[in-house]
């Protein structure tokens, strides 16, 4: 019996780094996919503003200035917030709905689900943080938040 926890320790001594750097691979690769994929481009208040030198801790907090277009005004998620409410299952169904403009959804759509779970993972890592965003607003409805315009302008006839 003393042999097995001995054996059972080792096992979990050399198990457990192995792990450990795995994590660390995926959270890595999670960072690397939201910088490339621009989600803070949006989903962080002046990211681009700043040329992506925001503190990685204000990193995906939303952005209280909608998207004003024909579909009428959308705002950048709170995603710490948004994905430290479902599990990991959830955010790969998720991921994957047709969303309102601008949000380029097809490159969430099209992401293998090892890219969505590393992106899930690093989210959750940097844990919940800041306000909920305001929600959808349908074309009819006057919004009293900065909006950017996505009217189209002087369109052929």
């Amino acid at each position: 019996m003393k042999h097995r926890i001995i054996q059972l320790g080792l096992l979990l001594a050399v198990l457990l780094p192995v792990t450990a750097v795995a994590d660390t691979a995926e959270l890595e690769r999670g960072r690397y996919l939201l910088k490339i994929s621009g989600c803070n481009d949006c989903h962080t208040a002046n990211y681009a503003q700043q040329g992506g030198l925001v503190p990685e801790d204000d990193w995906l907090t939303g952005v209280p200035v909608g998207f004003q277009g024909p579909w009428g005004t959308t705002y950048p998620a709170n995603l710490r917030l948004l994905l430290n409410s479902m599990d990991e299952t959830q955010w790969l169904n998720y991921a994957r709905i047709e969303r309102r403009p601008p949000m380029p959804w097809f490159a969430l759509r099209d992401m293998t689900d090892e890219d969505l779970r590393a992106i899930y993972q690093f989210v959750i890592s940097l844990g919940p943080k800041g306000e909920p965003t305001p929600l959808y607003a349908p074309p009819e409805f006057a919004v009293t938040t900065p909006v950017i315009d996505f009217m189209p302008k002087q369109l052929p006839q």
